[in-house]
């Protein structure tokens, strides 16, 4: 190998000394600019198979289907379209069966919904009426009254009866037994019973606060105790050792210048009062008539208790919770104690026996009269009359509802209360009957004992 074949060695300093080729600078790709592509919609895939409803239609479609059918089948398919009207009513106590929610919604099939102004009996006899399309006076004197002074010819319906009855508690109602005064009703399966008859004579006798006509004496014979005639403890209340009341026996009432059971409670005082007899009845002059009317408003007017209310209110109070504190005694109808008694059975599955119903002897019935004073009112008229299933909620609602033949007033009521694990109350044996005085002579009486306000003058 020649010496110019042969590799040499290449030192550091010969590598220094020996020129470097320049070195070509780093070669950079230029930049492009960044592009957003634009959004894309996404579309249903055809090819995937999709139920045609929804799952929730197809939940809710039978629902739907099934709530036509039933509108179709009762005939309220069309009910929106259908003309409501909106009746103006002034009504007493038995304003309670409109505002019952099943009665309101049996009356919006007929397409009516009543406006209740609520005011005594009284009060709607002899205040302007105004405005209204419809009243319902719990009686037939306050009836007899709009009656005289109305233009509208319209018509009316007496759809249920009612007895004025006395509402206490269980130990007044026994003290009132020992006394002599008040005889419990027999009970079919044994037990306490809810109801008792009243002799109004002797229960007069201890209204007056008197004894042989002294004001004070002992009367529960218990030779300890001088106590003021006439009190709960006076006739023997706090015999037991565990109840006392030394409050006069009293009989809370309404306002007799409003409110037709107070005025028919004044009728059963002034028919006892008057030997049994109807003051004023037969008598041909006038004027005899109306100082017998006076004479016995004397005699009656202690008896009775006058801090009432505006209206028919005493069933409020007697059924709340301090109806006992409130008064021992109050004057209410009995289907205000049945309806309280149907509801406490269907809540507690009993009888509510600490309250007790008092039936005075002689007795008075109302007859409630639903008057019409526009043509809307005719038209609630006719429906309260017809609709059986209006009638068959007034027996749930503890009236006696009027029905012609066999099926008398009591008898679906009875049944009703029977089936339902209520005490049916029995007729008391003396069927003497409370007749009220001719018009002119009630009035006379209800303003001598009231000192009742002149009448608001009006049209109705």
């Amino acid at each position: 190998m020649s010496e110019a074949d042969r590799p040499h060695a290449t030192s550091e300093a010969d590598r220094a000394r020996t020129p470097q080729a320049p070195q070509a600078p780093p070669q950079t790709t230029p930049r492009t600019p960044r592009t957003t592509e634009e959004p894309r919609l996404a579309t249903r895939n055809r090819a995937r198979r999709r139920p045609r409803l929804p799952l929730h239609v197809a939940v809710a479609l039978p629902l739907a289907l099934a709530g036509l059918v039933a509108l179709l089948v009762t005939g309220n398919a069309l009910r929106p379209f259908d003309r409501m009207i909106t009746i103006e009513a002034r009504m007493a106590s038995k304003s309670d069966y409109f505002k019952d929610p099943q009665v309101q919604r049996l009356l919006l099939k007929h397409g009516i919904r009543v406006d209740i102004h609520r005011l005594g009996s009284r009060g709607i006899a002899t205040q302007s009426l105004e405005g209204m399309d419809a009243v319902f006076p719990s009686g037939q004197p306050a009836a007899k009254l709009i009656l005289n002074r109305q233009k509208h010819s319209g018509d009316s319906v007496r759809p249920f009866v009612t007895p004025l009855v006395l509402g206490t508690f269980r130990d007044y109602a026994e003290t009132l037994e020992k006394a002599g005064v008040a005889t419990p009703q027999p009970t079919t399966g044994g037990g306490r019973t809810l109801y008792y008859d009243l002799g109004m004579g002797k229960f007069m006798g201890l209204l007056d606060g008197l004894v042989d006509g002294r004001e004070t004496g002992t009367q529960d014979r218990d030779d300890i105790k001088n106590e003021p005639a006439d009190t709960w403890n006076g006739i023997g209340f706090d015999e037991d050792g565990r109840n006392s009341n030394s409050g006069r026996v009293l009989v809370r009432t309404s306002n007799v210048c409003e409110s037709n059971s107070a005025g028919t409670y004044l009728s059963i005082l002034a028919f006892v009062a008057n030997g049994d007899s109807t003051p004023g009845a037969g008598e041909a002059d006038e004027t005899k008539a109306m100082e017998e009317a006076r004479k016995v408003a004397r005699t009656i007017k202690p008896l009775i208790d006058l801090q009432g209310m505006w209206a028919d209110e005493q069933a409020d109070s007697y059924l709340s919770g301090l109806g006992k504190s409130i008064a021992p005694i109050s004057l209410i109808y009995e289907h205000q104690y049945l309806a309280h008694q149907i509801d406490y059975q269907q809540k507690n599955h009993r009888q509510d026996t600490d309250r007790v119903l008092l039936y005075p002897t002689p007795y008075a019935l109302t007859e409630p009269q639903l008057i019409s004073l526009s043509p809307d009112g005719d038209e609630l008229v006719r429906v309260i009359r017809d609709d059986p299933d209006l009638r068959r909620r007034a027996i749930e609602l503890g009236f006696r509802v009027r029905f012609s033949g066999d099926d008398g007033t009591s008898d679906q009521l009875n049944t009703y209360l029977g089936e339902h694990g209520i005490q049916v109350p029995k007729p008391n044996r003396d069927q003497t009957k409370v007749y009220e005085p001719d018009l002119d002579v009630l009035e006379e009486i209800i303003n001598s004992v009231g000192t009742c306000p002149p009448p608001v003058q009006g049209t109705s």
